[in-house]
């Protein structure tokens, strides 16, 4: 299993499969074929039917260098996964003088045919269940764990994962008007932030966190820079649940980065074992991904023994198993925003019930992450990151403006 900063790429949006995973391979393919002087890329399936609304022939134009031709290639599909791509290199007289294809598989990876799956690997072990079975051992927490098996310069580097969601959050409350593209929505996190600032303590907490959370995604709709958490898709959870115990509760910066640590065994976890590729698995890949990792870091600050945080890890994904990635006019905004604020409060809620349990619980975290991927494989491609099926068939009728 890679490293936590394979999982936590910090990156402008909207989407890490389809804008940054693009990007990466446009830079690499650029860096090999310094001399080129034109380029054609084909889009396969995924990629070419949202990939218009995502921006992926404007991120690969703007990457680049020199004149560059798009092909969508909506009907079909690469052999390794949906999110396809064949890059090709032209000299001045028009000859092709390289090719390759070149897979965006979530979260903003990459991987080829070359790509050796356990190439990176730093985690000798896979599953939750062997890692606190190693911990009853050896003692430790579940962030111990990660601050050992990591680099020495982890603890630094989630500080800067940490404060580029601070400004993202923080960006995203003193921004208003119109999200770009043709849903024309507009911002929402300023009007909530202002209501939460004036709410009983009902209505509070989950006021705030809607706030965070779509301050995140608003601002990621916007290509502003955020981190994929575990992609740009769902990049809003986490933040808004670490922001509301650091800013609320004054919960100490050293507490937030031992919560993002847990968040990202969590999610490392899924990645490892499932998918957390809307294109792959639908979005329970990824807003059900985030909300387990945002569960299971509100257990961490909350004081949850790595039974509890297990538990909440489990119950954030189980109550996301299905959830199909249906964007409206392939843009990141409807029904991903509000995905997002619904997916932060769902989160706190599975915290909070762990925590009142004593960790014990029939379906294990490793057997909901099984569970995600079978039923992954199981939706028709229409559900899964087309913009084919579910409410993008709704169109531009019927939006909601307001």
């Amino acid at each position: 299993m890679e490293t936590i900063k394979e999982l936590y790429k910090i990156g402008n949006g909207p989407s890490s499969s389809h804008t940054m995973g693009p990007k990466f391979a446009a830079k690499k393919f650029a860096k090999r074929n310094p001399n080129a002087k034109s380029f054609k890329v084909t889009l396969y399936g995924s990629l070419a039917l949202t990939g218009k609304g995502h921006m992926t022939d404007y991120i690969i134009e703007k990457t680049l260098p020199g004149k560059v031709e798009i092909i969508w290639k909506q009907n079909e599909y690469l052999p390794m996964h949906p999110n396809g791509m064949i890059f090709e290199a032209f000299d001045n007289e028009g000859n092709k003088t390289d090719e390759w294809e070149v897979y965006s598989i979530g979260g903003g990876a990459i991987a080829d045919k070359e790509t050796k799956p356990d190439s990176n690997d730093i985690y000798p072990i896979t599953s939750m269940t062997e890692i606190i079975k190693h911990l009853e051992k050896e003692g430790g927490t579940l962030w111990e764990y990660v601050y050992k098996i990591e680099h020495k310069d982890f603890p630094k580097y989630l500080k800067k994962v940490w404060k580029t969601m601070k400004a993202a959050i923080e960006r995203g409350l003193e921004t208003d008007g119109t999200l770009p593209g043709v849903l024309k929505l507009r911002r929402k996190a300023p009007a909530y932030f202002v209501k939460a600032n004036m709410q009983n303590k009902f209505a509070e907490d989950d006021t705030f966190l809607f706030a965070y959370a779509l301050a995140v995604s608003e601002e990621n709709a916007s290509a502003g820079k955020v981190v994929t958490a575990p992609t740009c898709g769902s990049s809003g959870i986490l933040p808004a649940v670490m922001y509301l115990f650091y800013k609320k509760y004054n919960f100490s910066e050293k507490q937030i980065l031992e919560a993002l640590a847990v968040a990202g065994l969590i999610g490392n976890l899924v990645k490892e074992n499932a998918s957390i590729s809307g294109a792959e698995v639908g979005c329970q890949g990824e807003v059900g991904t985030a909300c387990s990792m945002a569960a299971g870091a509100c257990a961490q600050l909350l004081g949850g023994t790595m039974y509890q945080i297990e538990y909440a890890a489990s119950s954030g994904l189980e109550h996301h198993l299905g959830l199909t990635c249906d964007p409206i006019a392939g843009l990141v905004q409807v029904p991903c925003i509000e995905r997002n604020a619904f997916g932060a409060q769902r989160a706190l809620d599975s915290a909070l019930y762990a925590i009142h349990s004593d960790g014990r619980h029939l379906v294990s975290f490793d057997n909901v992450v099984e569970v995600m991927e079978q039923t992954g494989h199981d939706l028709p491609s229409l559900y899964k990151e087309t913009s084919l099926g579910g409410l993008a068939t709704m169109g531009l009728h019927g939006r909601d403006n307001e």
